[in-house]
């Protein structure tokens, strides 16, 4: 929410977060805890949940289209997370030297941003729990429609069911469990903001914590 200054106010919330390190290894990404602890990341862990379905849908296009979706998709993502960062800290010329498309895509999500998204807490932090063994990167903790929310931004090329999107719920329920237990805060909801092509962006908001049975019955099938 843009304040007199016209800039996304910042909440001086007084909390520290633990510092831990992130490293890519041939089995996923692995962070490293200031007790010396090696967790698998959440993304690594959901990761294994979507292969086949991945595989499935290689064949059916081709690996040359894949590869080039993929790309693209990777592509994008990576740009409008960017752009999310850039604008919600208040960095000058957030937008300069960006790609038309890209652009367009953050604008429909910067309206959202505008009304609805107020007081950040972090943004891009890394998160970890002891209880559940797995960490991760948060994209944003801040209000929305005034309660304190993990908030996640995603892209699409397509509206999305929220029977396809779990992996999204039990990924942001995860980083609300981490954070309470790094903090003893309470999220209130989690918010799952995705930009489509030619589409309205897409809002999705869940209960906070109620993935994590589902997490754990993941992480134990494929063994983390």
């Amino acid at each position: 929410m843009r304040n007199g200054t016209n800039m996304i106010n910042h909440f001086d919330h007084g909390v520290t977060l633990p510092k831990i390190t992130r490293k890519t290894t041939k089995n996923g990404r692995r962070y490293f805890t200031p007790e010396g602890k090696a967790y698998p990341s959440i993304t690594t862990i959901l990761g294994q949940v979507s292969k086949e379905g991945i595989k499935e849908w290689r064949k059916r296009v081709g690996e040359e289209e894949a590869n080039k979706i993929s790309r693209q998709a990777s592509t994008r993502g990576t740009a409008v997370h960017q752009l999310c960062e850039d604008y919600i800290n208040n960095v000058p010329d957030w937008n300069k030297d960006v790609m038309p498309n890209n652009l367009a895509s953050f604008l429909d999500l910067k309206k959202i941003i505008d009304e609805r998204l107020d007081n950040v807490w972090f943004q891009e932090e890394f998160l970890y729990s002891d209880k559940l063994g797995c960490a991760g990167q948060v994209d944003c903790i801040a209000e929305f429609d005034g309660q304190l929310s993990i908030i996640d931004f995603k892209t699409s090329r397509k509206p999305k069911k929220e029977e396809w999107i779990e992996n999204y719920f039990i990924q942001t329920s995860f980083y609300a469990a981490a954070f309470y237990e790094r903090t003893g805060i309470v999220i209130k909801q989690c918010v799952i903001l995705i930009t489509v092509d030619g589409h309205e962006p897409q809002i999705f908001k869940i209960e906070p914590y109620q993935y994590i049975p589902r997490f754990l019955e993941i992480k134990k099938k494929y063994g983390f």
